[in-house]
């Protein structure tokens, strides 16, 4: 078998769902290689995520046609998309380039789960790091005024490259009301910050003149909100007295880094579930 896919699923708690699920994939000859699932007895609510691989003739659309009567029977929220089809990625970014960095060289070495498709800035100073990775790079102006025609260009990139997935990786821009709902549930961003924590400007300094031990990073899905998006990843790296307030920055680079990254590749791999306000993660 070499077609493989992934079955992501939110649906009233009942019994018979994973049977369900199960016997309609066995009818159609389908092997599962992992299942995951969680049941939220407050809600009553139940989040699955089943991967498998299917006989080269079965095809990804008719296994779709084939699954909405299970699915309105059990009144699902469900997506059943190919395993291989890497989402297309646009990274958007301001000055600083060390989430940027990190994607596209976990992009060019093969660990990203999705592809880089364009790099967006609101400032031309990455232009050059984005090219040289072969990867083209849009720069796009913002101000006050033109606000609202910056992010109808960012708009019509993401519609014309068939983007699947925006990254903010440090764009120092807050995004409006209307691009967020526009964007929801396909839009990441890191936190520069272990939220809740140090409100305002230079948090790190803030962290340092609070004796902190522990500096982290968050990554979340951008809403309306600002920072206040449904969590995916958090990463944290202990610190201590003896490090300065510039060294705290380099820590929190790091933690940065790796939080965005994991949130990409799992987004990607469509391990994650929005469930209010949270998230499920079959990581």
């Amino acid at each position: 078998m070499s077609n493989h896919y992934v079955l992501t699923l939110t649906c009233p708690e009942r019994p018979g769902i994973v049977n369900a699920v199960t016997a309609y994939l066995v009818e159609h000859g389908c092997d599962i290689t992992e299942h995951q699932q969680f049941d939220d007895p407050e809600h009553g609510v139940v989040f699955l995520r089943t991967s498998f691989s299917a006989p080269d003739d079965a095809s990804l659309s008719g296994l779709q046609a084939g699954f909405t009567a299970t699915a309105e029977r059990y009144a699902m929220r469900w997506r059943l998309q190919d395993a291989g089809a890497k989402p297309r990625i646009l990274v958007m970014v301001s000055k600083f380039d060390h989430c940027l960095a990190d994607l596209l060289y976990r992009w060019r070495s093969g660990t990203l789960e999705g592809d880089v498709a364009l790099v967006v800035s609101n400032h031309p100073h990455l232009g050059p790091q984005a090219e040289q990775a072969g990867v083209p790079f849009h720069h796009i102006p913002v101000t006050p005024d033109s606000k609202p025609q910056a992010e109808e260009q960012l708009l019509r990139l993401v519609e014309d490259h068939d983007i699947d997935l925006v990254v903010l990786a440090r764009y120092m821009q807050v995004l409006s009301e209307d691009l967020c709902k526009r964007l929801e549930g396909r839009a990441i961003n890191i936190h520069h910050s272990f939220l809740p924590s140090f409100a305002g400007a230079r948090p790190y300094h803030q962290a340092y003149r609070r004796g902190v031990k522990l500096v982290g990073a968050t990554a979340h899905y951008v809403t309306a909100d600002l920072d206040e998006g449904p969590i995916i990843e958090q990463e944290v790296i202990r610190v201590d007295h003896r490090q300065s307030a510039e060294q705290l920055v380099r820590v929190g680079r790091d933690a940065e880094r790796l939080a965005l990254a994991r949130a990409v590749n799992w987004h990607c791999q469509s391990r994650i579930l929005l469930h209010g306000h949270r998230t499920v993660i079959f990581n």
